[in-house]
């Protein structure tokens, strides 16, 4: 009769154990989803500055309409990229189309002293912000999550229950030299 109670006992720890493994992961996912849609609203947050932007530089530099151009397409396909992968390529594309438009802004002495250019470009910079904070905080519970899926005994669980690793949002190449300095 004892051996009976220690067995249901036994078995009883062993569940509780699984169940929580398995809520683990699935806490962890849903953290992971959670911080790529914080992400999200804030490209979404870039990609509804820009129009604005593009208009107030447009009244000034008529003659850069290559750089609008790639401006524009840039935010398309950010707009339309659905994967890690997609979004990060679009991202750094969007980076270096603004990039060449804040470069042909230098070239105009009235738009940068204008009001509304400014506010643009400060919403922008505060935008850029906190995008480069929700990356942080995306990778850090990627890190947490993929973990999870590989250290073992949870592996276990999440290879039963397919819980398959988070891709991390990552910098290109470009953006990880040192810059050049030149006086």
């Amino acid at each position: 009769m004892i051996t009976y109670i220690l067995i249901a006992i036994i078995i009883i720890i062993f569940l509780a154990v699984l169940v929580g493994m398995y809520n683990s992961l699935v806490q962890l996912r849903n953290r992971v989803r959670n911080a790529w849609s914080q992400i999200d609203v804030q490209l979404k947050r870039r990609t509804d500055l820009i129009p604005n932007l593009l208009e107030t530089v447009k009244g000034y530099a008529q003659y850069e309409k290559g750089v609008m151009e790639n401006v524009t397409k840039a935010r398309s396909s950010l707009i339309n990229a659905e994967t890690v992968k997609e979004n990060q390529e679009a991202n750094n594309q969007l980076t270096s189309a603004l990039k060449s438009l804040f470069a042909v802004a230098e070239n105009y002495p009235d738009l940068k002293a204008s009001e509304n250019f400014q506010d643009l470009q400060k919403q922008l910079a505060e935008t850029e912000d906190k995008i480069a904070y929700s990356r942080q905080f995306y990778n850090d519970t990627v890190l947490k999550y993929n973990n999870k899926c590989q250290m073992f005994p949870s592996n276990i669980i999440a290879n039963l229950f397919n819980f398959i690793q988070a891709d991390f949002f990552e910098t290109v190449e470009t953006e990880r030299s040192v810059p050049e300095i030149e006086f």
